[in-house]
């Protein structure tokens, strides 16, 4: 959720830099942030060192740099936090320093038994002026090193007694010296020219300065100074050596470009996505479907607007592949755990390759030996590094915290990989670049303003649904979603034939109701569900490849069969974004909520 970013090298100006590094980072969702940076001042003709610390609460995005008073330094880390321990204060922002800032974090993550630990401090005189387990970690660590005067040891020796996932990132003014380490929460090191190193929680942060970067894997740590970054387990307790990665993507493709907002940007290069996310290589899809037909039970698992995708593909497998696939929340796996066994096969799938409950997921069917299989759009991830087979999503960079890019390109993969059980890829293939066509002729300027003006007619509702059957029930679901997060407006989705059984009791008169429709064997039952809404006094809107006489507004969309739930959704994130202009909101980054969810 957080940012992190840190930079260490031979520049003066770190401290801008990790600046305007942690404004790449915006749309993880935070509510305030700061930044340290390690200066050298000449006092009474001697060089001390000190520690400069600026927080507030609020955007960054809104700064200003150059109003900023910034020291020289080479030596700097930032971080914008998503309040989990204590309230939006400046006192709970980040980073947080221990007496006299010996030591000085910045933190994602949640440490778990940090009330034990601050009691244990309390008694050692240890002063607290957050409410926060960040500044608990920095006292933790102060501890260590007061004991021992050594820093990557104390900070070895503090890490010890942190229960919970995290990333750290550490500094002290007494030392030219960067530490980094994680259990859970991603950090990725990035390597630049002349000794320079960045250390930061998502690409983007430093990608106009590098495009070779090492991953921090689970239980590792990093060490940066004036030698090189030094990379040690600490499970195993010694060093080892990471592979250089090099980074494909345009730093273009992470921006906004003549767009106002990300959210729109991405609605719109699904034009492109679905194209390059199902360019697969086909022995790679055949061998996932092997590993399906194999497997004794196979679990797709997500959360959020993933955790719909997943349900779509239990349809696709069943309706194309005759296939039963289980499908569960990341977060309620756990309770499933009994059913795994070795010969299972566990398909996590994940915008980022981030998500925290998924993570957890993954690992327990690790432990009961299942096969893991990872549906990502982050090479180098945690999932994608976690799996024995990877297939990446091919979406770019997704900004906007509403998925939508990714949302289609995942539901194409498994479209593909369906077709490929049923021995049929060619055909899935055929029908997903035809699909991909249709999208590019759908998402234009007169579509987009048709989709506006019903915005604007239903702007002030308080509540509207959206039904689906078949493939298009977890649409409805997705759907409901994408209204909720970026429009505020309260909307939930239903099953049609389950409205009957007691949602129906909500229709009201003038109740928006949008009705995903597709050119199926569904298509009369859920005309059907909407006839009995409009006739409780609801607004249908059907999204539909043709106008139905019990539509009050009609979104076209392509009849393309199996890919419906495809394009049934785009009309929906189009809508929501409309509905948040129209409501003042920020499309790109709802209230409460993160792109990237790390923490359980």
């Amino acid at each position: 959720m957080c940012g992190i970013i840190a930079y260490r090298g031979h520049k003066s100006n770190a401290a801008r830099m990790v600046l305007e590094g942690l404004k790449k980072l915006e749309y993880r969702g935070y509510d305030s942030w700061g930044v340290a940076a390690r200066t050298e001042e000449k006092k009474g003709g001697v060089e001390t060192p000190d520690i400069f610390i600026h927080k507030k609460i609020g955007k960054i995005g809104e700064l200003n740099l150059s109003e900023l008073s910034l020291p020289r330094s080479n030596l700097a880390m930032a971080h914008s936090r998503w309040a989990t321990h204590g309230g939006v204060t400046v006192k709970n922002a980040h980073p947080h320093a221990s007496l006299e800032k010996d030591i000085v974090i910045i933190h994602n993550g949640i440490v778990e038994n940090y009330l034990e630990l601050k009691k244990e401090l309390i008694k050692n005189r240890y002063e607290f002026v957050s409410e926060t387990d960040t500044e608990v970690a920095a006292h933790v660590i102060h501890s260590e090193y007061a004991k021992c005067g050594d820093l990557e040891k104390a900070v070895l020796n503090a890490l010890k007694k942190f229960t919970g996932r995290y990333a750290f990132l550490v500094m002290s003014k007494k030392h030219d010296m960067l530490i980094a380490a994680r259990r859970g929460s991603p950090l990725i090191v990035g390597k630049g020219e002349n000794g320079d190193y960045f250390v930061a929680s998502d690409i983007p942060a430093f990608r106009a300065h590098t495009d070779e970067v090492m991953y921090l894997d689970d239980e590792e740590m990093v060490v940066i100074d004036e030698s090189g970054a030094r990379f040690m387990d600490l499970k195993k307790n010694k060093e080892v050596t990471k592979r250089l990665v090099k980074i494909t993507w345009d730093t273009k493709e992470a921006e906004k470009g003549a767009f106002s907002h990300f959210m729109i940007k991405e609605i719109m290069d699904q034009k492109e996505t679905i194209h390059r996310a199902i360019n697969q290589d086909e022995k790679l899809i055949k061998k996932v479907a092997q590993a399906i037909d194999k497997a004794f039970g196979t679990y797709l698992v997500g959360c959020g607007t993933t955790g719909k995708v997943c349900m779509v593909g239990s349809y696709l497998f069943s309706r194309i592949a005759h296939k039963h696939i289980n499908v569960e929340f990341g977060s309620e796996f756990p309770n499933f755990r009994h059913f795994i066994r070795k010969g299972s096969l566990f398909v996590a799938v994940s915008q980022s390759g981030e998500t925290a409950d998924t993570l957890e997921a993954m690992e327990v069917a690790k432990e009961k030996g299942a096969k893991l299989m990872a549906l990502v759009n982050v090479e180098g991830s945690s999932m994608d590094r976690l799996a024995d087979i990877s297939i990446y999503q091919k979406a770019g960079p997704e900004k906007a915290v509403a998925s939508t890019k990714a949302t289609t390109a995942q539901m194409a993969i498994l479209t593909l990989i369906a077709y490929a059980c049923a021995g049929n890829i060619v055909e899935g293939k055929k029908l997903l670049l035809e699909t991909a066509s249709l999208i590019n002729d759908m998402l234009n300027p007169r579509y987009e303003d048709h989709i506006r003006t019903l915005a604007e007619k239903i702007k002030d509702v308080e509540s509207m649904y959206v039904i689906g059957r078949g493939m298009n029930y977890p649409m409805a679901l997705e759907g409901a979603i994408k209204l909720q997060e970026v429009s505020y407006i309260h909307a939930e989705g239903f099953a049609g034939g389950e409205l009957k059984h007691g949602p129906i009791a909500l229709i009201t008169k003038g109740t928006p109701c949008i009705a995903l429709v597709a050119n199926d064997e569904m298509k009369n039952e859920i005309l059907s569900n909407a006839i009995e809404v409009k006739a409780r006094g609801g607004f249908i809107i059907g999204v539909s490849p043709t106008n139905e006489e019990v539509f009050d507004y009609w979104i076209k969309v392509p009849d393309v069969g199996n890919a419906s739930p495809i394009v049934n959704i785009i009309p929906v994130q189009i809508l929501a974004y409309h509905l948040a202009l129209l409501r003042k909101n920020d499309p790109d980054m709802p209230r409460n909520l993160a792109k990237s969810v790390t923490v359980k």
